[in-house]
């Protein structure tokens, strides 16, 4: 039984909890309305001004759309190459299983600047010139294993019960896939899609190491709070990626619900009738 007691304590670590992860973002936002170039508490007034400077800035502007094409390009590489590992992971045994499903699984468990330092020196030695291709391959090579991860857990909570019923009620291997297979795993990549974007947006170490002279928007950041010239910029870009970020929360949240599979495999078996 919980006491009244345990209740408070519980709502009190809550709101702490949150007030030590929000408190910091809801200061940098507001610091993005301070008609003042420098940053100090209160502010000195409130001002739209750095937001036209930032939406007119073109290395700003040239290292966000840099950072949505990797990220997308990234995302999309870890949903085929994540799945199909996945895939291949659950439903076949073989030698040397567990140690490929161990090397799929290691680069999110590395260090960044250890891989960042490896892929830049297999550049280097392969005589390959940076590009946004080589931050490609870079943010894949942690894309993935968020993909597999993702994949992998909803195969293995998946009743395969489910996929020899649409079988033995006639469907064929599409239907079984469109009806049955594809709505299980829809909210896994998903998730996974979003969050493997979300890390490729923001990721900073492996960037360094290969992307040679571009600026992705985390590296434009990073510069700009070196120098401390630009700093009402960056408030005002970190200020609008965090407002951005509700978008992809909400559509995760209103996608990502574990509906549609029972209907999925009455739909195939119907699907399979003359």
């Amino acid at each position: 039984m919980e006491t009244p007691r345990t209740r408070i304590g519980l709502g009190v670590a809550t709101v702490a909890v949150i007030a030590f992860l929000w408190l910091p973002l809801l200061l940098i936002m507001t610091y993005a309305f301070n008609s003042s170039t420098i940053q100090s508490w209160p502010i000195s007034g409130f001002t739209f001004h750095w937001f036209h400077e930032a939406w007119h800035d073109p290395e700003a502007r040239s290292s966000l759309w840099l950072s949505i094409k990797v990220g997308l390009v990234a995302t999309a590489i870890a949903l085929v190459l994540g799945t199909a590992a996945a895939a291949a992971i659950y439903r076949f045994r073989f030698f040397g299983r567990e140690a490929v499903s161990f090397l799929l699984l290691l680069p999110i468990a590395l260090p960044g600047i250890i891989t960042g330092m490896s892929l830049n020196s297999a550049f280097n030695f392969a005589s390959v010139r940076f590009s946004i291709w080589t931050i490609v391959v870079g943010h894949a090579t942690f894309c993935v294993v968020i993909v597999y991860n993702n994949v992998l857990a909803r195969l293995r909570r998946t009743q395969t019960s489910l996929v020899e019923a649409s079988m033995d009620l006639g469907a064929d291997g599409w239907q079984t896939f469109r009806w049955v297979t594809w709505p299980m795993l829809s909210t896994a990549l998903v998730a996974g899609g979003l969050l493997a974007f979300a890390l490729s947006f923001d990721e900073v170490i492996v960037t360094t190491f290969t992307a040679g002279a571009q600026n992705t928007l985390p590296l434009w950041i990073l510069g700009a709070i070196r120098l401390g010239q630009q700093l009402p910029l960056v408030n005002v870009v970190v200020f609008a990626v965090l407002a951005l970020t509700v978008i992809p929360v909400i559509v995760a949240q209103r996608l990502t619900r574990d509906t549609g599979v029972r209907r999925g495999a009455v739909a195939a078996a119907a699907a399979a009738q003359p």
